[in-house]
């Protein structure tokens, strides 16, 4: 800008050329003559600002003539514009440079003292959480009088109310307590309860159970009400694997997250937050092969022990001694970390609050806009489809492994190859994304899931045809649509954290701010809880139909095609449709930047006065016709 000019002028370090014309505001008085003195002051301002009250236009006419001539002699080979640091300095003073800080692999070891005890605590997370994953399907699928089925109805009436109830007791904690004991309050009773599930509750299973009523409701309601029965019959399963979904929901995404916002800045959390994601399937990696060593200390004890019942309480004191650490973990950066006064502190502001739709009105959202409506396709359809393949697998998967500890033991090579997959579909989905697109991005899951869930219902309806050719890989056809359903279940994951998951929240940005807010409300109102709730829907209304899962399996398989097949439908029209906002987005920054305000082409109105360097180093004013030297003029009054 030309007023930044004004304040780096110094005219002993100027070499005038003959014939330069220079114009220049007019000043209020009848004669303009360039002073060094009056260049070096430092309250000069910019000549736009001299009818606001600021400095006289003679310093204004000063300033700017030799900001202009020192611009021109910079283009021309003369002196730059930045040549004097000195006098620069003195027109604006510059705060001291602070002494940059001790590093350790190229980061500050301040913000290494908040960094690495929050990767430590979300690997320990992370790793309990894997474990605990992979007990409850273990408990509630292979339990006497259970099954697969259970699952469903479990999600929906069991797992759905306890998580509602607890966010609202959250809510009224969140107001009576201050973080720290907000933070133990919450997650001590998980660490409490698996503790006592595995030394206490699962011991007395047989005593606490009431199978005799189970047994009872069963004969009277009939088959078709295995599930809803079964929650009855193993209710300390099931409280597990209500407990377990909740610490994937509260001490990850409340209890850490929380955490790292607030002691995070934003420069912080931009460089080191991705860290975390790629940390987590490390952490998945590790947790599943400890999975599998406990799920095989089976074959190392002798008759009449149970198995399981060591294999889980070897797994829960591991969660327990992990729970402890990571509060350890919590108390010590609160302790210890947050009071040094020395560390960058959170710059986050309270976000403004987002409108918060009702279920008319996001319905409303979803009606009015096509783009608004592919879009909730996507995240509805992912949820009720990867629910509709997983619980079939995981039949298909108590059928081929009866026993606790060999259901366990394929859950653990599940999780490690997971985690594995994951970590590869992360560092490759960039490459994906700037390569191939939105569209190819975005289609990938659903292709996936489609290719896959073909293969395992084909196997699971059409298997007896393959058997020889089958038998001679050494499979059955069942194993081998376990194996087709463990990797639909792995590559849908990884997909979706590494491209549908990115590729949805893209989605959003070339939309207007209204629709943006709104239309991502909407779909957090409806379509979220529609995608997960779905599923679980569609498998109770067939269980109960057909009498189990089993005989509803081709129904599955029919509805998982016609799902897909509009995921994939509505991901090419929303690829159009994206593809045409995201370039009107580029025309329209394109033209911003190659825009030139024609005013500051212009010169002011009243600069009527021209400054002419003659080859005897003096400059004129033709306006005044009164000479200077830049060497010894004096001011004039």
């Amino acid at each position: 800008m030309e007023s930044l000019a004004l304040l780096h002028a110094k005219p002993g370090a100027l070499p005038l050329r003959p014939g330069l014309r220079l114009p220049l505001p007019r000043p209020r008085s009848a004669r303009a003559v360039l002073s060094p003195a009056s260049v070096s002051r430092p309250t000069l301002q910019s000549p736009l600002l001299a009818s606001r009250g600021g400095p006289s236009s003679r310093d204004a006419v000063v300033g700017l003539g030799y900001g202009l001539l020192r611009r021109r002699g910079g283009a021309s080979g003369g002196v730059s514009c930045c040549a004097q640091p000195a006098a620069a300095a003195a027109a604006v003073p510059v705060p001291p440079e602070q002494p940059e800080g001790k590093k350790f692999l190229g980061v500050e070891v301040k913000t290494l003292k908040k960094i690495v005890p929050l990767g430590l605590m979300f690997f320990c997370i992370l790793f309990n959480y894997t474990i605990l994953r992979d007990t409850k399907d273990v408990l509630v699928v292979t339990a006497k009088g259970s099954s697969a089925e259970i699952i469903p109805f479990l999600k929906t009436w069991v797992n759905l109310p306890m998580a509602i109830g607890f966010m609202l007791l959250y809510t009224k904690l969140s107001n009576v307590l201050s973080r720290e004991a907000l933070f133990y309050t919450v997650i001590f009773p998980f660490i409490a309860f698996f503790g006592t599930f595995a030394f206490v509750l699962y011991p007395l299973r047989d005593v606490i159970h009431p199978t005799a009523l189970a047994d009872k409701l069963l004969a009277a309601l009939g088959p078709s009400f295995l599930g809803p029965v079964a929650i009855l019959r193993i209710w300390s399963f099931c409280l597990f694997y209500v407990m377990a979904e909740l610490w994937g929901s509260v001490v990850i995404s409340v209890l850490f997250w929380g955490f790292a916002n607030q002691i995070t800045t934003v420069e912080e959390a931009k460089e080191f937050y991705p860290l975390f994601g790629l940390g987590a399937n490390i952490a998945l990696i590790f947790s599943g092969r400890t999975v599998k060593y406990f799920s095989n200390l089976r074959k190392t004890l002798g008759p009449g022990i149970d198995g399981w019942e060591v294999s889980l309480k070897g797994m829960m004191s591991l969660v327990v001694v992990l729970g402890l650490v990571i509060t350890s973990i919590y108390w010590g950066v609160n302790k210890f970390v947050l009071n040094d006064p020395s560390l960058p502190k959170s710059d986050r502001k309270k976000k403004k609050d987002k409108p918060k739709l009702g279920m008319k009105e996001s319905l409303k959202v979803l009606l009015s806009s096509r783009y608004v409506r592919d879009l909730a396709t996507l995240v509805v359809a992912y949820g009720i489809s990867i629910n509709l393949v997983e619980v079939t697998w995981k039949s298909k998967l108590k059928a081929q492994f009866p026993s606790p500890n060999e259901y366990s033991s394929f859950m653990g090579d599940f999780s490690t190859a997971t985690g594995i997959a994951t970590f590869t579909m992360m560092l490759l989905g960039r490459i994906i994304l700037r390569k191939f697109g939105w569209g190819v991005a975005a289609m990938i899951t659903p292709t996936v899931l489609l290719l896959t869930g073909v293969g395992f219902f084909s196997l699971i309806l059409f298997g007896q045809p393959l058997t020889p050719m089958l038998a001679t890989m050494g499979m059955t056809p069942l194993l081998a649509a376990v194996y087709v359903g463990a990797l639909q279940n792995i590559f849908s994951k990884s997909a979706k954290y590494s491209l549908f998951d990115p590729c949805k929240e893209m989605a959003y940005i070339p939309l207007d701010e209204d629709m943006k807010v709104k239309g991502k409300a909407a779909i957090d109102v409806v379509c979220n809880p529609l995608g997960k709730s779905g599923g679980a829907l569609i498998q109770q209304f067939m269980i109960l139909a057909f009498g189990s899962l089993a005989n509803s399996t081709p129904y599955l398989g029919g509805i998982l095609l016609v799902i897909v097949l509009a995921w994939l439908g509505a991901a090419s029209s929303l690829d159009k449709q994206f593809s045409s906002l995201a370039k009107e987005d580029l025309k329209k920054d394109k033209s911003a930047k190659e825009k030139v305000d024609p005013s500051l082409l212009k010169a002011p109105e009243g600069q009527a006065d021209v400054l002419v360097e003659h080859t005897n180093g003096t400059v004129v004013s033709e306006a005044t016709a009164t000479e200077s030297s830049p060497s010894n003029s004096s001011p004039s009054n």
